[in-house]
């Protein structure tokens, strides 16, 4: 099955009349979602995060702050295996141990706190292009990616603008770290320091 690009194996989280995600308003119609959506996200964004500690629990918690008014699954990890473009993420029986992995990581370089802007940069290119490639969510992850790593840059001292943000290039920078490189990616994150 294929969805917004994504391909997907017998995914529950589809209506197969509509082939659009189920939604907790009902919707039906792919355009009223993404608005929906769209209306929704950046309302909650606006809002004060969940606190915590830079952890699996925590990015679960930013995407269940982000998208609770649209899916009733909002802040679990999917349970269907997907992918995009031919590439597979991970698969969801690996999900938590691989969030576990890249959180304890991430904690074992201190949160990428006391870094030159260029290894932050590097560090969280390789952080992100982690998260990318688990692909926690069935939907939403991008959004949350970026949003989490919002929180950790500007608690590691290197704020990130994304205003200044260029979305074509970000996003063929992220499909460039799919492949380990990470190159573009760090380029982009360089860019959005502020």
């Amino acid at each position: 099955m294929t969805f917004e690009g994504y391909d997907a194996g017998d995914d529950r989280y589809v209506d197969p009349r509509t082939l659009i995600l189920r939604n907790r308003l009902g919707l039906t119609d792919q355009a009223d979602l993404t608005e929906f959506e769209t209306v929704s996200v950046t309302q909650r964004s606006e809002e004060p995060f969940p606190e915590g500690r830079l952890s699996r629990s925590h990015y679960l918690a930013t995407h269940r702050h982000l998208f609770q008014d649209v899916y009733v699954w909002a802040g679990k990890v999917r349970t269907v295996r997907t992918g995009k473009e031919g590439n597979w993420f991970c698969y969801p029986e690996n999900i938590l141990g691989e969030l576990d992995r890249v959180f304890r990581w991430l904690k074992d370089y201190h949160y990428l706190r006391a870094l030159t802007p260029e290894e932050f940069a590097a560090g969280g290119a390789y952080f992100l292009s982690e998260l990318n490639a688990i692909h926690a969510f069935r939907e939403g992850n991008g959004r949350t990616q970026n949003a989490f790593f919002a929180l950790l840059a500007a608690q590691a001292g290197h704020p990130i603008d994304f205003d200044k943000l260029d979305p074509e290039a970000f996003l063929e920078a992220m499909v460039h770290s799919f492949t380990s490189d990470n190159r573009l990616l760090e380029a982009q994150i360089l860019d959005l320091i502020t």
